[in-house]
């Protein structure tokens, strides 16, 4: 499996990365384990998960994920040193967003514990918190690097302005800078990285790892119309790109696929690992043939052609 450089945190990640939103959610913990396993024995290597995973589910308190996760490493054949674990602080766990110092040196210790593991390969910002300075918030990540406890950090939902504005902080008070961002990026939502964001990322050589990478399952294809999405987890989601270009997209990707023999989600991830500046999209799975999906995708080649027509109908 190919590796990719993660910007300059010295991190490498194979093309995919698991996303861990479904554990606890739409994954049940025998599900999520067999997914892990399959996924690593494949050859791909890294894990994303917040705090907050999977707080949303009635009975559920947060951290639900990484719980399952910290319970997977234990017993998996895998060693520490060949997962790359990602996860998130800054979201509400009933206290507000928030990214400030004594919030970050609590979360991270409670994200340890629940991974049972001593160090975080990347830990992210989840949200800007704008009550808080950038040095406040980057102070913290250095002291938690220095203890070791973390090796890189990045953030998600920064745009252009506030990920520009916190490395003028970082220079200025001699702090580690985010050497990754998370982004929405898919097929249908581009607007809000494509631009300034893109073009800063690649200039300052910034690891960009994306998600909702399917648009909330809406690019696997499988729901062709809003009443196919009536009843499911991500309804409320999905059913937003139901309009005239969400319908291109769609017919786009049919087209590729009939081209390639590739499944919808397979090209709408293989479309991503294209994209300028990208390192390795999120996707999730729930079952083995989800999960064949995401590892053919890591490998599958689009052409200039089918590139050029998956851009036009996003467009």
């Amino acid at each position: 499996m190919e590796m990719r450089r993660l910007g300059k945190t010295g991190l490498s990640l194979a093309p995919i990365v698991f996303g861990g939103n479904v554990f606890g959610w739409t994954a049940d913990e025998k599900t999520s384990f067999a997914m892990l396993d399959a996924f690593f024995d494949a050859g791909l290597n890294t894990i994303d998960t917040a705090d907050v995973y999977s707080a949303w589910v009635p009975g559920n308190k947060g951290g639900d994920s990484e719980e399952i996760i910290g319970r997977w490493l234990k017993q998996a054949s895998v060693s520490r040193d060949k997962a790359v674990i990602i996860t998130k602080v800054g979201s509400d766990m009933g206290q507000g967003k928030t990214l400030k110092e004594t919030y970050i040196l609590k979360a991270v210790e409670d994200s340890l514990r629940r991974l049972q593991t001593d160090y975080i390969d990347l830990y992210l910002s989840h949200w800007p918190d704008a009550d808080t300075p950038h040095e406040e918030t980057l102070g913290a990540y250095a002291k938690l690097k220095q203890q070791g406890k973390i090796r890189a950090i990045g953030c998600s939902n920064y745009d252009a302005k506030l990920l520009r504005a916190s490395f003028e902080a970082a220079d200025k008070a001699g702090l580690p800078r985010y050497d990754v961002l998370q982004p929405e990026y898919n097929l249908y939502e581009r607007a809000s990285f494509e631009g300034p964001l893109a073009d800063l990322c690649i200039r300052e050589d910034i690891g960009v790892i994306t998600y909702f990478s399917l648009a909330a399952g809406f690019l696997t294809g499988k729901y062709r119309s809003k009443a196919d999405t009536q009843g499911r987890a991500r309804e409320g989601r999905v059913s937003q790109y139901f309009d005239d270009k969400g319908l291109r997209i769609l017919a786009a990707l049919d087209k590729v696929s009939a081209e390639t023999g590739a499944k919808p989600a397979e090209i709408s991830l293989a479309w991503l690992l294209r994209k300028k500046g990208v390192t390795a999209p999120i996707a999730s799975a729930t079952s083995l043939s989800q999960l064949e999906s995401l590892v053919k995708s890591a490998t599958l080649a689009l052409s200039d052609d089918a590139m050029a027509l998956l851009d036009e109908a996003g467009a």
